[in-house]
């Protein structure tokens, strides 16, 4: 059976995507969800698994070139099997045809007037040369054929300032003398993650009108039943407090279907599937890789599938469904020894939940001060979408599910 591979979406925001490797070559079997390729979007580089299996026909799209969401990049097919327009399927770079007159950001001109050639460089790679003011001519690319790839420029960035070579500026008029109260500095080029967390948070903020709203829930039950659990649970299944954040979310999602949703053309669009995305910092910026369906869920299958996405996550193994939009996003800082702080909406979704640590603290019970296990919770929310009420009535239920937590196994 014919099967067409395309570059996947991932993000509601990603247009297109930049093959970095492919892991299989014309001619070779492929079994089903086996790694073929490898490739590169604004936030990360993922993995591209086989959607059957059967042999790699055509590679239709080669190592550096970037295609829109959607378009074919290789074919899977019986070794004999007749494949309808394969002519028409040939390697992009290799397609026949007139040649196209290179235009003049493309060709630079010798001390004679000919055109010199075009530097080999990935697109990725050229965008954040342009962008840094980095000379592509200073770096020697160590991808397919000597290609400059995205971490040959990252390299050049990570040097220090002194070392990253520029061109040459020409200077028109004497430059002033710097300011007698400047400060020392130097500059660091922003990673790709970054670049992407920078436009979309920014937009989030113009955008969408906040506002927080923060509660104090009562943990000591859930870090016993954890605690209980855990020790029935092999390790891989094991349970954290993300997982029993994630599962008392999707509870209250289910009762509150309003926060659900997102606020798209001048209209309120409330989702059917709950998709809880886990914030995951990295060193290069954070991604939000998500759980899908996590109503339908138990907790331990829950726990199983977050250790695995933060362990692709950490080690660039990402997969396109990985991606699968979300529907409300969980950031917990909790590992870091932070008490309480208010996340940006991850658009177009219309709410965040931010963890702080689990504290031991004395409250007041019945007019006794105890120590209990303590933890606040602060929710982001789109004023679009939602109402002060609304989310504290969110909250409240939230609450309840962590602070009586046999929910949580129901």
């Amino acid at each position: 059976m014919v099967s067409e591979v395309v570059m996947p979406k991932m993000g509601y925001d990603m247009t297109e995507g930049t093959i970095v490797r492919w892991h299989k070559q014309e001619g070779d079997e492929v079994k089903h969800g086996e790694v073929i390729a490898e490739i590169e979007t604004t936030k990360v580089t993922v993995e591209v698994e086989a959607y059957g299996s059967g042999v790699l026909r055509k590679i239709v799209v080669p190592e550096g070139q970037t295609v829109p969401v959607g378009e074919v990049i290789a074919i899977i097919a019986g070794r004999d099997e007749a494949i309808p327009g394969m002519e028409e399927k040939a390697p992009l770079a290799v397609k026949e045809g007139p040649k196209p007159v290179p235009r003049p950001a493309e060709v630079g001109v010798g001390v004679k007037g000919e055109a010199a050639p075009r530097i080999a460089a990935s697109p990725v790679a050229r965008q954040i040369a342009r962008e840094q003011g980095v000379d592509l001519k200073l770096i020697r690319g160590t991808g397919p054929g000597g290609r400059i790839i995205k971490e040959d420029v990252e390299a050049l960035l990570t040097k220090r300032p002194a070392e990253v070579p520029r061109p040459a500026p020409v200077p028109a008029v004497a430059a002033p003398a710097a300011a007698p109260h400047e400060i020392p500095h130097e500059e660091r080029g922003l990673s790709r993650i970054r670049q992407t967390i920078a436009r979309r948070m920014a937009e989030s903020k113009r955008v969408a009108p906040h506002f927080f709203v923060t509660s104090d829930v009562g943990m000591t039950e859930a870090l016993r039943l954890r605690q209980s659990m855990n020790a029935l649970l092999e390790e891989r299944a094991k349970i954290s407090v993300t997982d029993m954040l994630v599962k008392a979310a999707a509870k209250t999602l289910l009762e509150f279907p309003e926060v659900n949703a997102s606020f798209a053309e001048g209209k309120i669009r409330v989702y059917h599937r709950i998709n809880i995305g886990i914030a995951v910092a990295l060193d290069e910026g954070l991604v939000t890789p998500v759980i899908s369906d996590c109503d339908k869920k138990p907790l331990s299958q829950i726990a199983q599938e977050a250790k695995e996405l933060v362990q692709r996550a950490r080690t660039g193994r990402l997969r396109p469904e990985d991606f699968t939009p979300g529907t409300f996003t969980i950031s917990n800082l909790g590992m870091f020894d932070v008490e309480e702080f208010v996340a940006i909406i991850n658009p177009p979704e219309a709410a965040i939940l931010a963890v702080g640590s689990v504290t031991v603290r004395p409250v007041v019970v019945d007019g006794e001060v105890k120590v209990a296990d303590r933890m606040k919770v602060t929710l982001s929310a789109d004023h679009r979408v939602l109402d002060g009420a609304v989310a504290a009535r969110f909250l409240q239920r939230f609450k309840l599910f962590l602070e009586q937590p046999l929910h949580l196994v129901s």
